[in-house]
């Protein structure tokens, strides 16, 4: 498992930041904080989340929403923004900055005003102090925009949250809904120069990660995502904490991974194991809750479309930015679009959405009107069940429960009659041998 992750771990753990940003001379205002990716050294270009801009737009939030806002350049925001960056050095570089003399913040002791000794060999590890930045600029995937509306818009909306804060946490509706307007977006910051740390990078000149198309990384696929729980908050315990999970689903450049992800750790990149060390995605929403249920997958956009959006934007803002478009990791795997015309194995098509009032679970459909479900889910009272099928032949039918097992029962199980017949869905074949895991 070591040599199969060792290569992801490294890249994540190098590329990986925290973003927070302030008001100019206003402390007592607090500051907003997310996770984010270092693209390029020399010149440092890092992508973060976008959410934390919010507060500094001059035009609201309700700019990016606007009619046909796929990007906005930086002086969208006041000029009273502050942002800095700070990460962990690569270990390579570790005993070069110890030599030189050049503070740090050393673990477990929590980001003070000061900088703290640097570490001893074989002691914590050495943090780069907060470097300052400026935005270039604020852009967003249409695609994965245009996903969300249609898959979490309409009538359904209101059961679904993508927030960091629990439902019954008090968020005021005008920051739920600065929340959601942000959630498909994301920020380009490129670092102010410093000449001795300039010196010291020469060799790391150039792309830091490499991009996988997001065909080479089928579904099931193992990942392992890179954030900072708590965004800026003693970034020398939480920094760059790692998660594994797989991708649990797509739908173009939205991604779902069951990778547990904390608040803080939007903007934070997700890589895959194969190819080794490459980067998939950002986190979108760390937390997603429906009916008021925390579900335990977090929400994705893919690296490829939104670096191909940047470079875009970046060529339309001027002379001054084509240079870094170059800059930008370039992608590399089977081309875009290759996971959506693949139909999956057999049992992927056999699962169904199963919705009873307010509680919801998968079921799989075993006839051409059964679907067997948990009787958690769908229990012996209830009056209609409604049973959705997956893209992209979806479907809705209602049916009602045949048989659910009683609640003293040791067993969890619930029958669903429906009404119509499932069309296009693939039955499954009950196995004549069951092999135990491991044998």
């Amino acid at each position: 498992m070591a040599r199969q992750w060792g290569p992801s771990m490294r890249a994540a753990e190098k590329a990986g930041c925290v973003v927070s940003a302030s008001r100019a001379g206003q402390a007592e205002a607090g500051s907003w904080s997310c996770s984010g990716v270092i693209l390029s050294r020399c010149p440092d270009l890092v992508l973060c989340h976008g959410g934390i801009f919010t507060p500094f737009l001059r035009a609201g939030s309700a700019a990016l929403t606007a009619a046909g806002a796929a990007f906005l350049p930086g002086d969208s925001c006041g000029d009273d923004l502050r942002l800095h960056v700070q990460w962990g050095p690569a270990a390579a570089s570790l005993a070069g900055r110890a030599e030189r003399g050049r503070p740090g913040l050393c673990t477990p002791q929590c980001a003070g005003p000061e900088p703290g000794p640097p570490a001893r060999p074989g002691g914590g590890r050495l943090l780069q102090p907060p470097r300052p930045a400026e935005l270039l600029l604020l852009l967003s995937c249409p695609a994965f925009r245009a996903h969300f509306a249609r898959l979490f818009g309409g009538e359904a909306a209101e059961q679904w949250r993508f927030a960091s804060a629990a439902p019954d946490d008090e968020v005021s509706e005008e920051e739920e809904e600065d929340q959601l307007r942000a959630l498909g977006w994301f920020a380009l910051l490129r670092l102010r120069p410093d000449p001795e740390e300039e010196a010291a990078a020469e060799e790391e000149r150039g792309p830091v990660v490499a991009v996988a198309s997001p065909g080479a990384v089928p579904k099931g696929a193992p990942l392992l995502a890179c954030g900072s729980p708590f965004g800026a908050f003693c970034p020398d315990i939480f920094l760059n904490t790692l998660s594994r999970g797989v991708l649990s689903n797509a739908a173009g450049p939205l991604l779902l991974t069951d990778a547990r992800c904390l608040p803080g750790t939007e903007g934070g990149g997700v890589f895959a194991a194969r190819p080794a060390g490459a980067l998939v995605a950002l986190v979108a929403a760390p937390l997603c809750w429906k009916a008021r249920e925390w579900v335990g997958l977090t929400l994705l956009c893919a690296a490829a479309p939104l670096l191909r959006a940047a470079r875009a934007a970046l060529g339309r803002l001027g002379p001054g930015t084509h240079a870094l478009a170059a800059l930008l990791p370039q992608e590399m795997g089977a081309p875009w679009g290759l996971p959506l015309r693949d139909p999956g194995p057999p049992w992927a098509a056999a699962a169904v959405l199963v919705e009873c009032g307010t509680v919801w679970g998968s079921g799989v459909a075993v006839g051409p009107r059964l679907v067997v479900t948990c009787r958690h889910v769908a229990p012996r009272e209830a009056a209609r069940v409604l049973v959705r099928t997956t893209p992209p032949k979806s479907a809705t039918i209602w049916g009602r429960v045949a048989f659910a097992t009683q609640e003293t029962s040791p067993y969890d199980v619930a029958v669903v009659n429906l009404e119509k017949d499932l069309h296009g869905v693939p039955l499954p074949v009950p196995a004549e041998h069951f092999h135990e895991a491991g044998k």
